[in-house]
């Protein structure tokens, strides 16, 4: 990992702190956020009171979820015996809301159908987005699975008759179907499914510590579960299956069960493309 920041010059802009605290961390302390760090070995580290898992080295990572409390709190145990306490104060983000009215009640009503095999669905994607390996690719600095247009932002909500739709937990990137993408860091394939009744051709691919990565609407998949897939590799292609509107790649990011923004842990949009003309000149 090479964006590990100081604590001192983090904490100065993020949050009151203790700063005799012996940790780093890589990632912006606000909402739909996943944070990596670094303490020294043989440190515990909780958050809100909740053990966090650590590597040999001390390495973990934590998520803030899309509507996460402000207020925080890290605590330290050091391995002789000392505790540090670390206030966190979150930002907040506001999230882009569309309202829509009028619409029939025999369209908002669900086909029983639809939501048994949706419910089926969700328990194998809760399955993998909830185990724990210890791989440790989740500290890579994570790369873009497919550049282009940004069609679709984290967080972005429907309110239907004034009824709240289920947010937009990924970034939407548009791409013909058939475009690849490739993995954006190692791991292993815990789920690999053709055919899910809202999200298509659905990969999750594990990067250890309860880090992950899902991939929706896919035309084809290229990986089976029990792969493992290096940095870049080709796992399959853009599509339009299940529930979409038109061909493009739903990438998101996964602490456990919490869904994060896969924006904070790669460079801009912006920054990759121009880099890519750069280097095509």
């Amino acid at each position: 990992m090479k964006r590990l920041l100081p604590l001192l010059s983090l904490f100065a802009i993020c949050c009151s702190f203790n700063a005799a605290a012996n940790i780093t961390f890589d990632g912006l302390f606000e909402q739909g956020a996943l944070v990596r760090a670094k303490v020294a070995p043989d440190t515990k580290v909780w958050l809100n009171n909740e053990p966090l898992m650590l590597t040999p080295d001390g390495e973990l990572a934590f998520g803030f979820a899309r509507e996460a409390a402000l207020k925080q709190e890290l605590k330290l145990k050091l391995a002789d015996g000392s505790e540090q306490v670390i206030p966190l104060k979150i930002k907040s983000r506001e999230y882009k809301i569309q309202r829509v009215n009028g619409i029939a009640k025999k369209i908002m009503k669900p086909d029983p159908k639809a939501v048994a095999r949706s419910r089926q669905d969700s328990k194998q994607v809760k399955t993998a987005r909830g185990q724990f390996t210890d791989n440790q690719a989740f500290m890579q600095d994570f790369i873009w699975p497919l550049t282009g247009r940004i069609s679709g932002v984290y967080g972005s909500q429907r309110v239907y008759n004034g009824k709240p739709g289920t947010p937009h937990y990924g970034v939407d990137v548009a791409a013909k179907t058939g475009t690849v993408i490739v993995a954006p860091a190692d791991g292993t394939v815990s789920l690999a499914v053709a055919d899910m009744f809202y999200s298509g051709g659905t990969i999750i691919v594990d990067h250890g510590y309860g880090v992950s990565s899902s991939f929706l609407h896919l035309s084809k998949l290229y990986v089976a579960p029990g792969d493992f897939i290096a940095q870049g590799q080709p796992i399959g292609e853009v599509g339009a299956t299940g529930r979409a509107t038109g061909p493009h790649l739903d990438w998101r990011l996964n602490w456990y069960q919490m869904r994060l923004d896969p924006v904070s842990i790669v460079p801009s949009m912006a920054s990759v493309l121009s880099g890519a003309s750069k280097i095509g000149q």
